[in-house]
């Protein structure tokens, strides 16, 4: 029962959630994952670490699939350049067993997150007028307009 109510929880948020939350929430899948991971190594508990390996791997491939270069080809690149090292340190660490491989995907995966973060915040912020309640600059971009060249699907 309780198992349930979770699954429906997440089916909830997950369904109500705009992309960038989506994006964020893929963020936080990957880092719980690869914590996990690194404890279960830590531990020597090496099934476990093995599949929550391969759960932020899945996840990040999931993030570098859903990248949108037709919106802005270079900044995909490169956050796909990225996704991919994340991607090969956590194979690494599920091949060779190496915590540090982990921490090093980690450190990373915890900064875009960060970064994701901050750029959802700065564009709400935006959304809103300056204060006085006078609209914003003419030559300022509108939220949606800021994320679209950075929002992923997925």
């Amino acid at each position: 029962m309780a198992q349930h109510a979770g699954n429906e929880y997440l089916r909830n948020a997950v369904m109500t959630a705009s992309p960038e939350q989506l994006h964020l929430m893929l963020y936080d899948g990957a880092i719980r994952f690869a914590r996990q991971a690194r404890q279960a190594l830590a531990e020597r508990d090496f099934e476990s670490s093995c599949e929550s390996l391969l759960r932020a791997q899945q996840i990040v491939l999931e993030m570098e699939s859903g990248l949108r270069p037709e919106v802005n080809a270079s900044l995909c690149e490169q956050v796909g350049a990225l996704y991919r090292f994340v991607y090969s340190r956590l194979i690494d660490a599920n091949m060779k067993r190496d915590v540090k491989a982990v921490e090093e995907a980690l450190r990373i995966l915890e900064h875009q997150r960060e970064t994701w973060r901050l750029l959802i915040e700065k564009t709400r912020g935006e959304e809103s007028p300056p204060s006085g309640g006078q609209p914003a600059e003419s030559g300022t971009k509108a939220p949606a307009e800021s994320l679209t060249a950075l929002s992923v699907e997925g």
